[in-house]
């Protein structure tokens, strides 16, 4: 439980649930979030290989684009960038305002302070949903997929980056452990995750992808939902991307885990 929870008595803590667990945590971690490799999304060649996929898979007919948890607005740049009407939504106020802050001004962009499993938007009032790093922290994911299949228009796309955080390759394994050798050396960074892990482990533990989101895990429930073609794409283009810049321990955490793109279609 937070810190919050546990100071603020037994009524509160008793319907302090895991929801408002995931909402703390990561309002926390919008203070140095952008700090946090793997998270900014920097000009230039990394940049060019998150946006590839939105622009291969969207198209170039400017689209009103729902962005579920936008966090501090990274993807939003991306989406928007490309011409589309964006509503970028998270549920913790505290990253909506780092993200309002970063985009201020700009048009064709609304921010929307809601829960990205239950919007309460309307019918198919979008052509295209994107999220990244976002399915793997549901609480109810089966009903949550159905929700943004009513979200999308006939014909919308569903866009998801994601990967098994659980799980590290056997590479990745080998990843790890180079990592902490540096951090042995050199200090733990501590614009990671690091500080808040013990947090991190505990909600995965409690989510039902807790032992990891996989594209055979994910594939039945999109079409369970009601999505038919479902198109996978590689995310190696963006580890390859993210290298060029990174240092050792960055570049060795882009082995870490397997990551995947997926874009699903709501039928005509």
């Amino acid at each position: 439980m937070s810190e919050l929870a546990e100071s603020a008595g037994p009524d509160i803590r008793a319907n302090f649930d895991l929801k408002d667990e995931i909402r703390d945590y990561w309002s926390k971690r919008s203070e140095t979030f952008d700090l946090a490799f793997g998270h900014r999304i920097p000009p230039g060649p990394e940049f060019d290989a998150w946006q590839k996929p939105v622009r291969d898979f969207l198209g170039a007919e400017p689209l009103r684009v729902l962005e579920l948890a936008c966090g501090t607005g990274e993807v939003t740049r991306l989406i928007h960038d490309l011409g589309h009407d964006v509503t970028a939504l998270d549920f913790s106020e505290a990253m909506l305002a780092v993200a309002k802050k970063k985009h201020a001004g700009k048009p064709r962009l609304r921010f929307l302070l809601a829960d990205a499993e239950n919007t309460m938007e309307p019918d198919a009032s979008y052509d295209a949903i994107v999220c990244r790093h976002l399915v793997w922290t549901l609480t109810q994911p089966q009903a949550t997929l159905a929700e943004w299949f009513r979200l999308l228009k006939p014909g919308g796309r569903l866009l998801v980056f994601d990967g098994d955080w659980a799980r590290p390759t056997a590479v990745g394994r080998l990843a790890t452990w180079a990592i902490r050798q540096i951090d042995r050396v050199i200090g733990p960074d501590n614009h990671y995750d690091g500080a808040l892990s013990d947090r991190h482990a505990t909600i995965m533990r409690n989510l039902p992808f807790g032992d990891g989101l996989t594209v055979e895990t994910l594939l039945p429930m999109l079409k369970a939902a009601g999505f038919l073609t479902i198109e996978h794409a590689s995310h190696q283009p963006i580890a390859a991307a993210q290298r060029k810049t990174a240092n050792l321990r960055n570049r060795l955490r882009t082995f870490v885990y397997r990551r995947f793109i997926l874009c699903a279609h709501k039928p005509s």
